[in-house]
């Protein structure tokens, strides 16, 4: 069924990888085939370098069924179907957690005309989203997130009186705030080119702009330090206690790989955490 499509889908997958964009398995490409309303998307936690083009996943438009395929489409699946829905001429999705992309959706700011290459897609700004509010993120997250894109398009690019059908004739895609970059083209590799493109990584005046712009928002960030020891003070004597009464320490639990031997020790390796990524986003957005 659609072996065309997910041979298609499959080669814009491996092309984002490619492209240098995409980390570990975070990243996905869809297809559409609007006569018969499949959509064909790339399947969950699978590795690029071994992807095939069966692996694909086949699910119905209307409802996210799936039709054909013995792996879990992404996660990012209702993500997609809400484009689809909304926008009846794009015929692929992309995804990615491109470094560049991330950082500017993560300080809330569009993406401006900095570079030729930018306005030879789009000839306006990548808009950034709002950020979803609590029950949105808790109830229908990837459906939620499609929805907030919409309502962006419509409420930065668009007049919501007139928006037309094929909507990457004047934008190609959209930051969600605190995530990353969704693009939408003629086909699978249409939207990937799109999101290698507009993402801008290669302008000396955009990765200047996103420099300044991170040296903004890191002090911020640096601040969770702050509310983490002001957190733990407020639930250290609760917090002894648990550690007294439960046979927990220095053992498994859930998913973190260890469990250490004290209150005060936990909350020093989730401070360690977080200057860890930072101190490794610095670097990578520095490169």
């Amino acid at each position: 069924m659609l072996e065309e499509l997910k041979a298609e889908v499959c080669k814009a997958n491996i092309e984002l990888y490619k492209s240098g964009i995409v980390l570990y398995t975070w990243g996905n490409v869809s297809g559409i085939d609007r006569e018969k309303g499949l959509v064909v998307i790339k399947p969950s936690g699978v590795r690029y370098e071994s992807m095939k083009p069966e692996d694909m996943v086949v699910v119905d438009l209307s409802d996210a069924r799936v039709v054909e395929g013995n792996l879990n489409p992404s996660t990012d699946l209702p993500t997609h179907l809400e484009l689809y829905r909304s926008f009846p001429n794009i015929m692929g999705v992309a995804h990615s957690h491109s470094i560049h992309a991330v950082a500017f959706a993560q300080a809330g700011r569009s993406i401006p005309i900095l570079g030729t290459t930018h306005a030879d897609y789009s000839s306006v700004e990548i808009p950034c989203t709002r950020m979803l509010t609590r029950e949105e993120v808790e109830q229908d997250y990837e459906l939620n997130t499609g929805k907030v894109i919409v309502e962006c398009m419509e409420e930065k690019v668009l007049s919501q009186d007139d928006i037309p059908d094929n909507i990457s004739d004047i934008i190609p895609g959209a930051l969600v705030h605190s995530h990353g970059p969704f693009t939408w083209g003629s086909d699978p590799m249409d939207a990937v080119r799109n999101m290698v493109n507009r993402i801008v990584k290669q302008d000396p005046a955009a990765k200047a702009r996103l420099i300044e712009l991170w040296d903004e928002t890191k002090p911020k960030l640096m601040n969770l330090n702050d509310y983490v020891t002001e957190t733990a003070a407020l639930l250290d004597e609760s917090q002894k206690l648990n550690f007294k009464r439960w046979p927990i320490l220095n053992t498994r639990v859930h998913q973190n790989p260890k469990t250490y031997g004290s209150y005060s020790a936990e909350v020093n390796n989730v401070k360690q955490y977080i200057t860890g990524r930072l101190s490794r986003f610095d670097e990578l957005v520095r490169k």
